[in-house]
């Protein structure tokens, strides 16, 4: 986005007149987060100062600053910030509508499922992450592209994928057995914790979202803008 004439980091980007991660940390909070753990790499100090400020005004906040490798690293990093139980991780650049969230967490809280990951089946990501659910709306794997689907052999029968990821994932902290068998092997990304996971037997649910928007573009901004309004 600095390519395209954005001088912000991309958390203090505004989104109708309010940085991504201050908007993020506020519906949050209206989801009764207990603590919300950020991580934040050590190239862009503005973030950290607002992230600061955001703890000054009395908000549960844990800061991390480190600069990771891959989304999947910083998942890793805020681990042991986390504790038990269950919690919600999402990137900042992640845009949805803030009803259709409360909604998400509220099923997950009382969910007995091992996790719920958001997907729509609006398709605005450069790479997206495809979703293969059964019947009862339960991943049986994620894939790259429809063809890697197709030339699955394995899939099964009443197998559809019709969803992408939304990058955001409810979890327990079941997980983090496997997250750092994960990282410990030298593996990389989220999809590939995510494939990882259904590999190991975990039971994940898809949740559908109207529509879900990455901002990685300066025209994401007002496509962003227009969706919330």
């Amino acid at each position: 986005m600095a390519q395209e004439g954005i001088e912000v980091p991309k958390p203090l980007v505004k989104i109708n007149g309010l940085p991504m991660i201050e908007r993020l940390v506020e519906i949050f909070m209206k989801a009764d987060a207990e603590k919300i753990v950020i991580i934040n790499n050590s190239i862009h100090p503005e973030t950290r100062k607002h992230i600061e400020f955001l703890q000054k005004n009395g908000l549960p906040i844990e800061l991390v600053v480190k600069t990771t490798p891959s989304s999947m690293h910083s998942f890793y990093e805020l681990m042991p910030f986390i504790g038990n139980g269950k919690f919600c991780l999402t990137t900042v650049d992640t845009i949805f509508k803030e009803e259709e969230f409360l909604k998400f967490i509220d099923l997950f809280k009382s969910s007995k499922d091992d996790g719920i990951m958001a997907a729509t089946d609006f398709v605005d990501d450069e790479k997206p992450l495809y979703i293969a659910t059964d019947e009862n709306d339960y991943i049986t794997g994620f894939y790259d592209s429809l063809k890697q689907f197709e030339l699955d052999s394995n899939k099964g029968k009443n197998i559809i994928c019709q969803l992408i990821s939304g990058g955001i994932y409810c979890l327990d902290n079941k997980v983090f057995d496997i997250l750092d068998k994960c990282v410990k092997s030298g593996m990389s990304r989220m999809r590939n914790f995510q494939r990882q996971l259904i590999y190991n037997g975990l039971k994940l649910k898809a949740y559908k979202f109207s529509k879900i928007l990455d901002v990685d573009h300066a025209q994401d901004i007002v496509k962003a803008e227009r969706f919330l309004k």
